[in-house]
């Protein structure tokens, strides 16, 4: 039963991975699994089989997660795609509070954690920038080339996996890669999904390691350098308005969105 209970909440993990705006560092949380999957990671060879035990229904799970969310994924933005971008900008809106009550969970307030904010979300808008000037085809031009980036993908993405209030997913989105790995999760396109496994893999234990000593000595700074890149993400989704149906429905969506990202923070609220 335990196994059972154990792979359901990697799937909701997996979805995690898959949907913008939704954390899963934040799901761990949620589970009250991310003290623990922290350790069983990094003290994994401290006990192997517990730690084996423990990881196995969680990793199935999301790879389960993943494979469906993504398939499903695909269809809404294919077939509604205002509406799913409006959707993933509410998550994103809705889920803004967890991030600033944990900012100021430790320290309170300070008016300089503003700048940290302010220079990460510049620099999110750079990269959005430099995303939208390059050729669609500019990093898919060798096989070598595709390779790194999709590594460096999966490196990049793992700061989302890791730290609770950060969707993986836009980080890829700021990468311009999102398309790519959604595209390639729902179709198991190997090739693309094993290189930024790689960089997944190597990621997550450097960020596990980095950021307990960020989070220890620099907790407000690091959530606020998170923040901006979240509010940053939001121009990525931004398709426009227009006073029709699309529009008016996609507003509805948001709204919509933006609840559910509430419901998580009271669902975190009650499990600590």
């Amino acid at each position: 039963m335990k196994f059972i209970k154990d792979c359901l909440k990697g799937i909701a993990l997996g979805a995690g991975a898959i949907l913008p705006g939704i954390s899963s560092g934040v799901l761990c949380v949620i589970f009250g699994i991310y003290e623990k999957l922290l350790n069983s990671i990094l003290d994994f060879f401290k006990d192997i089989k517990g730690n084996i035990k423990f990881l196995f229904p969680i990793l199935l799970g999301i790879t389960i997660g993943i494979i469906i969310f993504g398939n499903v994924l695909r269809f809404l933005f294919e077939t509604f795609p205002f509406q799913t971008q409006y959707s993933f900008i509410g998550l994103i809106l809705g889920g803004l509070p967890i991030l600033f009550k944990t900012a100021n969970s430790k320290k309170g307030f300070r008016l300089h954690y503003i700048l940290y904010m302010l220079i990460s979300f510049f620099i999110a808008l750079v990269l959005i920038f430099f995303e939208n000037t390059l050729p669609e085809n500019t990093l898919m031009e060798s096989s070598e080339t595709n390779f790194i980036f999709l590594v460096l993908s999966g490196f990049m993405m793992s700061i989302g996996v890791v730290i609770p209030g950060i969707s993986s997913s836009i980080i890829l989105m700021l990468l311009g890669s999102y398309n790519i790995y959604l595209f390639s999760i729902s179709t198991l396109n190997l090739p693309v999904l094993l290189p930024m496994g790689i960089g997944l893999l190597i990621g997550g234990l450097l960020f596990l390691i980095l950021i307990k000593y960020l989070l220890k000595n620099f907790h407000p700074q690091t959530y606020y350098t998170i923040i901006g890149f979240v509010l940053g993400s939001i121009f990525i989704l931004y398709p426009g308005f227009k006073f029709d149906f699309d529009g008016i429905t996609s507003i509805l969506f948001l709204i919509g969105g933006f609840f559910i990202s509430n419901l998580f923070e009271k669902s975190e609220k009650e499990v600590t």
